[in-house]
This record gives C-alpha cells, structure tokens and sequence, in this order.
C-alpha cells in the first residue's frame, strides 16, 4: 500500500514532481500514470492530485515561479526603474543562473524532448503560456508608474521569450554546440528588448 505522507508540504510535492519527471523522461508523459507516479512516490493519488491538480502539472510545474517572477520583477523594482528594464533584468539573472526557466538547465534537453514528444504538454505549455500573459498585463495594468500598452507588452513580451526558448530548445535537441547555442540565446533575448522598447513600451525619457 502507498505510504501517504502526512506533512503534505513543499518537500513531497517537490519529491513527487522529481519521481514524476524520471518516469516521464525515461517512458514518455503519456505512457506514464499518475498513479504510477503515486506509487513510486509513495503517496497515494489524491496526495498527488492536492499538489498537481492537472496531470500535466506534474512535468510543466514552475507556472507559480513564472508568475511569481513576473510580478516581483514589475512590483519590486527600484524606484525609477523602468518595467521593461527590469523584466529584462530578470531575464539575465535566469539565464546567468542557467534556471529552468532559462532553458538552459542542465536537464532542458529531456525537459524539451519530453514536452516535445506529448500533444497534452504542448497544449498545456501554451494554455501556461496565456495564463502568464494575463500576469503580466494585469501587473502592469495596475502600475501607476507604466504608462505603456500593458496588453501589448505583455503579449509580445510572453511570445518573444516562448520564441527565444523553441529556437534554444531546437537546437540543444540538435545537438549544436552548448557554447553557440548559449551565445545566440542571449542575442536574441537583447534583440526581444530592443524591438519591446521601440515597440510597445515608452522610452525611459518620455515617462
């Protein structure tokens, strides 16, 4: 019988999202169970589920670290710092840190061959994709100090960084070179932030 464990906190979701991605990594998502995923854990599958409402949830399960990224970066930002400046800056400190979210992890490459490989992640991948939209939009909707195109930004702020990563995801699948492959990365998201400022954000002296 599956050991249900009682603390129910942050470790044993952590523990069940780790066991999670071994079996979806070595079987594919959509051969593997969720309560094959419960047993392995040793929980039962409503622990599972009290952590994971979404079967999905259990490989795609930094959307809370994104939003809650996107929300530090435009709510805590020093005075006088710009939104897009400082999104940007976030952006850098995830990719200087290789974070998961940078797409640059050490294990990004099972990570995008997995999600790849499933039409229900890919599905949820974009569902995750508006729902840090509507963030980020409502964000800076609600910031007396952007007086940009909340909506726009947001739209091709999300779209841009999801672009960036399927061309990284491509090519570390690839194969190519770690190094290029690191470099055209971080071009390409300074490219994002150029075309952002001239775009849909107002330039720092028009504030």
């Amino acid at each position: 019988m599956a050991r249900t464990d009682a603390r129910g906190g942050p470790r044993t979701r952590a523990r069940i999202a780790e066991i999670a991605a071994g079996l979806f990594h070595e079987r594919g998502f959509d051969a593997v169970t969720v309560a094959e995923v419960a047993r392995a854990a040793g929980v039962s599958s409503v622990t599972v589920f009290k952590h994971f409402p979404r079967k999905e949830d259990l490989f795609l399960d930094r959307s809370a670290d994104a939003a809650g990224l996107l929300r530090a970066a435009v709510r805590d930002r020093a005075p006088g710092t710009d939104a897009l400046d400082a999104l940007h800056a976030a952006a850098r400190r995830l990719l200087d840190e290789r974070h998961p979210l940078s797409g640059l992890n050490d294990r990004s490459v099972p990570f995008f061959r997995t999600v790849a490989g499933s039409p229900a992640l890919l599905a949820r991948a974009r569902e995750i994709a508006a729902e840090l939209q509507a963030v980020l939009a409502g964000e800076l909707d609600r910031d007396p100090a952007f007086d940009g195109d909340a909506t726009l930004l947001a739209a091709f702020f999300i779209a841009g960084y999801g672009a960036v990563l399927v061309e990284t995801a491509r090519r570390l699948v690839a194969g190519d070179p770690r190094d290029a492959v690191l470099a055209d990365h971080r071009a390409r998201f300074d490219r994002l932030f150029t075309a952002l400022r001239t775009g849909v954000a107002p330039a720092p002296n028009d504030r």
